[in-house]
């Protein structure tokens, strides 16, 4: 396979790293300070590259036990919670110390699986992100395992990281763990297993060396991998699948030092984000457009209150909605700007409107072209959504 289309990871406008409990916890001597300031090395290398770098970093269970000096074994669901509880405070100091020896302030974000699944949390957690990267700070990001049960959680950080990395609009995922990348058998079971340096597409073949879509013996290692791969690459993002046992393992994956698998962008994130919000998203409501507004979305403009006529069904800020044109049929979907009872107050009002109506300054724009698309043929052969 050629590796041409493979940018250097300082040619990213924003980078996910993922790192994995192993890398940063050893359960006998805890924290592993010295990799630690390595990475922290490498995540300011990139910063001074003009570089935004977002941190999804396990190993909060992993340092609270060996705080807590709990014993080796499964842990009850309680233990791994008050584990989590003790750990988290003493990984959020460690990267804070040591990201702060760069000058380089961390930022700490717990998310659950509602967070990133919910469109009102979603769009908070989204617009916290986004504003400490433009304070220039890194955000350190966990799933909330203090909270988090079997049921309503992620389960691991590749996944999450996935989100994390289409929520923030990253166009690179690098995973850092003790696997190297992808092979095409596991190599300790297969001596004759193949190193895949580029992997154009996930497809079914790609997702059975993983294990399978749907097997019961792979629930982690390369199975959720992949899965974080299909999250990230159908929203526009590359994914990078690495070791991180090097000290400096993103300076060592650009140099060519180490070698990894990486995972190519399906599309470009805008309209891979917008084939998201179409396909995968159930719509809370219906906006009822007039046929001007209709032309204006197919000339590829926000739906401005003005343009709707009427509002169905009852839905929060953030959440998706179907926009109906003049004929009764859907023409678009987005992410409404304003809750349910909001949007029926301007309906039909002009943007100078909006703040007598409520009360504050609200937005020029019920549903931004950035969160619509449009899902009416016509309307794909026009603007090519």
């Amino acid at each position: 396979m050629k590796t041409a289309s493979r940018k250097p990871i300082g040619s990213h406008r924003r980078i996910v790293i993922k790192i994995g409990s192993a890398l940063l916890v050893d359960r006998k001597s805890g924290l592993k300070s010295a990799w630690l300031e390595a990475m922290s090395a490498d995540i300011a290398g990139l910063k001074q590259r003009g570089i935004e770098v977002l941190v999804v970093s396990s190993g909060a269970i992993a340092l609270g036990r060996s705080v807590l000096k709990l014993p080796s074994g499964a842990l009850k669901l309680e233990e791994s919670q008050a584990a989590a509880a003790v750990g988290q405070i003493a990984l959020a100091r460690a990267w804070s110390e040591s990201l702060s020896r760069h000058d380089i302030v961390a930022g700490q974000i717990l998310l659950t699986l509602g967070d990133t699944e919910e469109r009102r949390r979603y769009l908070n957690a989204r617009e916290t992100l986004n504003q400490l990267m433009k304070m220039g700070a890194v955000p350190i990001i966990n799933e909330n395992d203090t909270v988090a049960t079997t049921e309503i959680r992620y389960g691991d950080n590749d996944r999450l990281a996935a989100r994390v990395a289409t929520m923030a609009g990253a166009d690179l995922l690098v995973l850092l763990s003790d696997i190297d990348g992808l092979y095409t058998a596991p190599p300790h079971q297969d001596p004759n297993a193949q190193f895949l340096e580029v992997i154009p597409a996930i497809t079914p073949e790609i997702e059975a060396m993983a294990g399978g879509a749907a097997s019961e013996l792979s629930r982690g290692g390369m199975r959720t991998k992949i899965d974080a791969g299909k999250i990230a690459t159908s929203a526009g993002c590359a994914m990078i699948i690495a070791s991180g046992k090097p000290d400096h393992p993103l300076r060592d994956i650009e140099n060519g030092t180490a070698r990894s698998s990486w995972f190519a962008p399906s599309g470009t994130p805008v309209t891979a984000r917008k084939t998201w919000i179409a396909g995968q998203l159930a719509p809370a409501g219906e906006l009822l457009v007039d046929a001007g507004a209709e032309q204006a979305l197919l000339g590829g403009k926000s739906l401005l209150p003005a343009g709707v006529k009427a509002v169905k069904g009852e839905f929060f800020r953030g959440d998706t909605v179907s926009i109906m044109g003049a004929h009764g049929r859907e023409i678009a979907r987005g992410l409404c700007g304003y809750d349910a009872d909001e949007a029926r107050l301007i309906a039909g009002r002009k943007t100078g409107d909006i703040e007598a109506l409520l009360g504050y300054a609200g937005r020029s724009a019920m549903i931004h072209r950035d969160d619509m698309v449009m899902t009416a043929t016509k309307a794909r052969e026009t603007i090519g959504a």
